[in-house]
């Protein structure tokens, strides 16, 4: 016992350990093309005088991040060649940094006007993206022993999101003083400190056993991670587990595409106003709200929180119905911004918890790639279909209110987007039925991975 305390590392020792820095700068790589592909350049898409229904088609690139289990598999086991040197963590995230660099400069070259070639090139930033994630996180579980991954967690999250504020803010507040293809190319720029921090980093010591043909590095790389989760917790289970996987975060992942951006025009704010409450001070709020969901999780324990977190996220979106009836007011915007963001940085946290527990150790990397991409999917999806649903659903509206004697002041295009948050917090509901489903049946275990509960 005693042996164990002397080895487990203080508190200080967590977060001043080398990995540490280097999760710092490898957490800003895998923020910085998120935004660019997503709502960052849905603002672009608007100024440049795009339908919204085009923007949210477009600025749903991000749905490569769910998904990246896809493709997990081969980042996790084939050697790249020549950058295959420096390790087969480092060499796939320098191959990725690269991409994103390569990507961002392109965009700026070619702009919205030539939308034939624009648009595959934000479709490689956004693989590029998804693919660094995959690799970033392989080599945060590897660098270090299980007791350090706390703190390597929230350093990799301070950088994360330190690239957010630069992707958001900082990208807003330079497009009301130069034009976007400079605020990209300037973005490109910034991914050249995590490169060098990459060439400066050391590659984890892990034996890596090669399969003895391709058959069966086929079945242990790619068919054995997904089995297991199934063997693991039966067919019935496992099923009605993946289908919640999907819907618990639709109403968090339904407001990230590209929607916000031009709603927040259309409510009369500039691009510094909203740089300022939703890039920066929401951030900010985001994080408090990742602290508190860390404090429910260890009070309350995990399956108590999330139901908190998932309803709480859901009805967070009911207070941009406010905004809309408080047209320009920066106020009203601080508060749907605080309330709002502090909800999804509590669900944020809850969402991690719950998806590490269900997770194989052996099959870490693949898995919580499949879990972390099925997450994002359907609300993705509906993000991409959004602007679609606010231009027509938002004349539906305004036609039955009047049929049955309802009089209102709102532009079909304000009813179109209270529709839509309206829509958000009720399609929520099937995954609040499943979780009291799966409640009873799935034992999330400590330190071992969770297991369906035996029945009878």
């Amino acid at each position: 016992m005693s042996a164990a305390n002397a080895r487990k590392p203080s508190v200080w020792q967590a977060f001043t350990q080398p990995s540490s820095w280097t999760m710092f700068f490898f957490g800003f790589a895998s923020g910085l093309p998120f935004l660019l592909v997503a709502g960052t350049l849905a603002y672009w898409l608007r100024q440049e005088e795009l339908v919204l229904r085009d923007i949210t088609l477009i600025a749903s690139a991000g749905m490569a991040y769910s998904f990246k289990f896809l493709w997990a598999p081969l980042v996790d086991r084939m050697r790249l060649p020549v950058l295959g040197r420096l390790g087969q963590r480092r060499s796939w995230i320098l191959l990725a940094q690269l991409l994103v660099i390569g990507g961002l400069l392109a965009m700026s070259l070619l702009g919205p006007g030539q939308l034939s070639w624009f648009v595959p090139i934000v479709l490689l930033v956004a693989f590029s993206g998804a693919t660094l994630d995959i690799a970033v996180d392989a080599y945060r579980i590897e660098i270090a022993p299980a007791e350090a991954q706390g703190a390597l967690v929230a350093v990799y999250s301070l950088g994360y999101r330190i690239a957010l504020i630069v992707t958001g803010a900082l990208a807003l507040v330079l497009a009301d003083h130069i034009d976007w293809p400079r605020v990209y190319q300037a973005m490109a720029v910034f991914m050249a400190v995590p490169l060098v921090a990459n060439l400066l980093a050391r590659e984890p010591d892990v034996l890596r056993e090669r399969a003895a043909d391709w058959a069966t590095g086929l079945r242990e790389g790619v068919v054995e991670p997904f089995a297991d989760f199934f063997r693991r917790f039966g067919v019935k289970v496992a099923a009605a587990l993946l289908m919640f996987i999907l819907l618990f975060k639709i109403s968090d992942q339904a407001m990230v595409g590209g929607l916000m951006g031009p709603f927040y025009l259309d409510q009369g704010f500039t691009l510094t106003q909203i740089a300022a409450v939703t890039k920066v001070y929401g951030i900010w709020i985001g994080i408090f709200g990742a602290f508190a969901g860390g404090v429910a999780v260890a009070r309350w324990g995990i399956e108590r929180s999330l139901l908190v977190a998932i309803i709480a996220g859901a009805l967070s979106n009911l207070l941009y119905l406010l905004l809309i009836v408080n047209n320009g007011s920066l106020p009203m915007l601080t508060l749907v911004i605080s309330g709002e963001n502090f909800a999804q940085g509590f669900l944020g946290t809850a969402a991690v918890a719950y998806l590490s527990a269900l997770v194989n150790q052996r099959y870490t990397a693949t898995q919580y790639a499949l879990f972390s991409s099925l997450i994002t999917l359907p609300g993705k999806l509906l993000g991409a279909g959004s602007g679609w649903i606010v231009e027509n659903v938002g004349g539906l509206g305004g036609r039955l209110m009047q049929r049955f004697g309802f009089q209102t002041q709102l532009s079909e295009i304000a009813l179109g987007y209270g529709l839509y948050f309206l829509l958000t917090v009720v399609l929520i509901i099937p995954a609040l039925l499943l979780f009291f489903w799966l409640r009873p049946r799935v034992a999330l275990g400590g330190d071992s991975s969770a297991t369906a509960m035996e029945e009878g």
